[in-house]
């Protein structure tokens, strides 16, 4: 925790660690969470229709523990697609949703 995937969909290609490390930059920046805590992974959409005819998306799920202001969220999500777009000015929709996790209901084992 924190995770961020990021979803996306680009036909004429995509800079992939480039969009990996503006993400993890990004979210180690927002002095809501730390850089050793944060988890960002890629998952490429096979195909995608849009009714409006866009051909090409990124959208980011950041998950977090719940506690955060919304400020503070809304703060890393319009950063976030901010430097999304810097590096990614072909994409035609970038967009950012931060979900709250029940910290009473999140596990995980390390080994």
């Amino acid at each position: 925790m924190p995770h961020v995937v990021i979803e996306y969909f680009a036909p004429h290609g995509l800079e992939r660690a480039v969009v990996l490390e503006t993400a993890l930059e990004t979210a180690a920046h927002s002095d809501i969470m730390q850089r050793e805590d944060i988890k960002v992974r890629l998952a490429p959409s096979e195909a995608i229709l849009f009714g409006d005819g866009r051909e090409s998306f990124i959208h980011v799920t950041l998950s977090l523990l719940a506690g955060r202001a919304d400020a503070a969220k809304l703060k890393v999500a319009e950063t976030l697609t901010e430097n999304l777009r810097k590096v990614c000015p072909d994409i035609d929709a970038i967009s950012v949703d931060i979900q709250d996790m029940n910290p009473a209901c999140y596990k995980k084992s390390l080994r």
